[in-house]
């Protein structure tokens, strides 16, 4: 990937308004990482290996064009038919687009935009071609949706928030997988002796080739805690869409916690996410008032989770720990989620502010019983809660706390 950068450094300029330096943070090649880690967020399963491929072939290609950014990308980031849904949901939103360019009717051309990526060696710079219409530069469009990924949701504009809930919609929650009970064929593992006797009997008793099975696995349950208290006011609703495109996994509950504890798992299953909002708020009667975690933990426990719903799952609590109630009863509570889940994550809007320390009596009191502590204040933050939800972040980097 460093040989792909340094090729794209000396033969082309950089993007309007944008230094050639490796670590400028709108940079061509920042920017279809930033489009890479939106796709993993949405479920696609993007390895190095097809991110190199990726700028590889956007190299070789035109990096300000759409289309060839969008083939450049399906032809390499996508691994099977299921993640050309989420492809064409993510570059829709990523790149400012609400259809894919290579849709257009044949006798109108799909609109071209003008490159960005400055002139070919020995050349002058690349123009469009007869028919194309020039548009603004793919690096710009998305360079600025790079930006929004990494704002504070609190500090947000209107349109702003409308982008972040695009992407929002795109996003995909799965649990960490485990191992279950059950057996399915496989080229490698142990011998399947029922399989294997069926097909020496379909023979009449010659023998046959040796059938395999090995152990299924499945996604855990993941339990949503999304706190909807007042100070959360300014994260609710982007917590809550995060939610709803969780609860497309199918094994996925969510609660929202304030005074009072709410399922509104079936109030987020509507397909449309403006729908999923109007129906919680007219389930959950307590937005913008105050927490009592404990005693709220304490009835999600005694109601659904001893009974098994947080047996060997996910449990995400997404609030900022301020705690009205007793810090004592929160730590027994917490003491005892842990016992029940697989692991215990905490993402929390205000860990990323400077200078900022656990100190609040609730979030003090939580923080021995966790698992994984992170940040909840922007899009990269959830991207990076979903990867430590899968399993697929870094212990050391996501503040985990090993179990013994």
């Amino acid at each position: 990937m460093i040989g792909v950068d340094q090729q794209r450094r000396g033969d082309r300029r950089a993007p309007c308004g944008t230094a050639p330096a490796p670590d400028g943070p709108l940079g061509a090649d920042a920017v279809l990482l930033g489009f890479a880690r939106s796709l993993r967020a949405a479920g696609v399963a993007v390895s190095a290996e097809r991110v190199h491929a990726f700028l590889r072939a956007v190299a070789v290609l035109r990096p300000g064009v759409r289309a060839d950014v969008y083939w450049a990308g399906r032809l390499t980031l996508c691994g099977d038919r299921d993640d050309l849904e989420r492809y064409e949901r993510v570059f829709a939103a990523y790149f400012g687009t609400d259809r894919e360019p290579a849709r257009a009717a044949p006798a109108a051309p799909p609109p071209r935009l003008r490159p960005v990526s400055g002139e070919a060696p020995g050349g002058p710079p690349a123009e469009p071609a007869e028919g194309e219409r020039e548009g603004p530069p793919v690096a710009s469009l998305a360079s600025s949706v790079e930006v929004l990924r990494h704002r504070d949701m609190a500090d947000l504009g209107p349109e702003e928030r409308a982008q972040v809930r695009r992407l929002l919609a795109a996003f995909a929650l799965r649990g960490q997988t485990r191992r279950t009970a059950r057996r399915r064929p496989a080229r490698r593992g142990e011998v399947d002796p029922h399989r294997t006797v069926r097909d020496m009997l379909r023979l009449g008793g010659e023998p046959a080739l040796l059938r395999r099975h090995a152990r299924a696995e499945r996604p855990r349950r993941v339990v949503l805690l999304v706190d909807v208290s007042g100070s959360m006011g300014p994260y609710a609703d982007a917590l809550l869409r995060f939610a709803h495109a969780a609860v497309r996994g199918r094994r996925t509950e969510v609660f929202t916690i304030g005074t009072r504890l709410t399922r509104v798992t079936r109030e987020l299953a509507h397909r449309d996410p403006d729908l999923a909002m109007a129906a919680v708020a007219e389930a959950v009667p307590d937005w913008r008032g105050g927490t009592r975690l404990g005693e709220l933990l304490r009835e999600f426990l005694d109601r659904w989770g001893q009974r098994g719903m947080a047996r060997g799952a996910v449990v995400v609590l997404l609030s900022d720990g301020w705690e009205r109630g007793d810090p004592r009863l929160l730590a027994a509570q917490m003491r005892r989620l842990h016992r029940l889940a697989h692991r215990v994550v905490w993402a929390n809007p205000r860990k990323a502010r400077p200078g900022y320390a656990p100190l609040a009596a609730g979030m003090a009191a939580a923080l021995p019983s966790v698992d994984a502590f992170v940040e909840g204040h922007s899009l990269a933050a959830l991207e990076r809660l979903a990867a430590v939800v899968r399993g697929a972040e870094p212990p050391a980097a996501a503040d985990v706390r090993e179990r013994s």
